[in-house]
């Protein structure tokens, strides 16, 4: 009989958690408050930072652990997160103005962070390795190619061509038919991020409750009315910053975006001969696989951290551990005999028209939808909300575009299962 694998469901970057952080029992919060924020990732501590600094009181809600979710899970990529359509294909959909505008506010969102990470003098493990992009089949080299060159000419964004016969100078995998190095992109621990986050956070005087729900909010003639579990609190401006844990509390948000879940495994530390036969550069690496497929190397370099979408919506660690091993081991037969130390989860949230999106909904105000690539557009766009929240200058080229839902959705997307099993069958298809 099979043994049964083991592994730990915590997620890896959770390891620096070694005590709870400091939150406010509720009924110690202020009864009114400047701004109510409902969410504790990258959003709301960005926002909540920026408020709080212009001496606003801020209190942060937070259902669960604070940062539990996808802010803390993630695979610390970082980089412009460019629109699925590549330049061309935003230029036929939105004209040459609008694409070039979208561009360039992708990258002003990961400059910004590159910056503020500098500023701040946060210590996340920030390291400027560069992407490699691999072509998953013949046909999608060229294409892959004349958007990257497009991207470099148009943007201050360098590329490099890897041919199929230089590519296992950047990564250990003969399923690729050559590639492109984009090198500015970096990667980071996301967690060490989300903890001085909450550092700064609290040093400026933003007060943190955790493991404590909103249940309601009302509008009232001065501001808000917000109920919490069972007490009721005042503000004048509530953020909802909740992605891909969006709920029936903001029911109209929710119909608006498509939860997916996201799933990482990670090796024990292995030889440094196989993680360099793996990773020679330790950059960060993808493939032009339906199913985004990820990995890159711990900060310390010991082990390989590998991620991807997972099959079904709910949290089913067994599943997503057996499938992201095989894809991993598909890719690089020499980790054949690598046993998981870590398989994990969470929830992040596309828009339908994979644009991040932020404003104002019946009031309250909100960001989210970063299609997967969270890191830059939550902490840059948790900034800007804030900016406009304040009656400053928060504008971006987002900001004239409608948040779309679908007739009928509600926002359970009980469809996506379907959709992704397709997409893993495309990839093995050559589709």
């Amino acid at each position: 009989m099979a043994t049964q694998p083991t592994y730990s469901n915590t997620p890896f970057w959770h390891q620096i958690f070694d005590a709870p952080f400091k939150t406010l029992p509720l009924e110690e919060l202020s009864q009114h408050l400047d701004v109510i924020v409902v969410g504790s990732g990258f959003t709301g501590l960005s926002a909540a930072l920026t408020l709080a600094r212009a001496g606003k009181s801020v209190a942060v809600i937070e259902a669960n652990d604070l940062a539990s979710g996808a802010s803390s899970r993630n695979g610390g990529l970082l980089g412009p997160s460019f629109h699925k359509l590549g330049l061309a294909g935003l230029e036929k959909k939105f004209g040459r103005e609008t694409a070039d505008e979208l561009l360039k506010e992708s990258l002003r969102g990961f400059n910004w962070l590159l910056k503020f990470i500098e500023t701040e003098s946060i210590e996340c493990d920030l390291k400027h390795c560069g992407r490699f992009r691999g072509a998953l089949k013949e046909k999608h080299f060229s294409k892959m190619c004349q958007q990257a060159e497009s991207l470099a000419a148009k943007l201050d964004y360098p590329i490099e061509i890897i041919s199929k016969s230089q590519q296992h100078t950047e990564v250990g995998s003969d399923k690729y038919h050559g590639g492109v190095v984009y090198t500015k992109d970096a990667s980071l621990h996301p967690a060490k991020l989300v903890n001085q986050l909450i550092e700064r956070c609290q040093d400026a005087g933003v007060s943190f409750v955790s493991h404590a729900k909103v249940r309601d909010i009302s509008q009232t003639y001065a501001g808000f009315k917000v109920q919490i579990e069972q007490r009721c609190v005042e503000a004048s401006a509530v953020l909802i910053a909740t992605n891909g844990y969006t709920g029936n509390l903001t029911r109209p948000l929710k119909k608006r975006i498509l939860p997916i879940r996201s799933s990482m495994i990670a090796t024990p530390p292995l030889p440094k001969e196989l993680i360099d036969s793996v990773s020679p550069k330790q950059r960060s690496h993808g493939g032009t696989d339906r199913l985004v497929f990820y990995y890159r190397t711990s900060p310390d370099g010991q082990r390989l951290l590998f991620g991807g979408r997972a099959l079904a919506y709910a949290d089913k660690p067994d599943e997503y551990y057996h499938f992201l091993r095989k894809n991993m081991v598909s890719l690089f037969p020499q980790l054949q005999g690598v046993a998981i130390s870590h398989a994990w989860s969470g929830l992040v949230a596309y828009s339908f028209d994979h644009i991040p999106h932020l404003g104002l909904n019946n009031g309250l105000y909100y960001a989210m939808g970063y299609c997967g690539s969270g890191v830059a557009r939550a902490n840059y766009l948790g900034h800007k909300i804030a900016l406009k929240m304040l009656g400053e200058n928060g504008d971006t080229v987002f900001d004239q575009f409608e948040f779309p839902t679908k007739a009928l959705y509600n926002g359970h997307p009980w469809f996506m299962p379907a959709v992704l099993h397709w997409h893993s069958l495309a990839d093995k298809l050559g589709l």
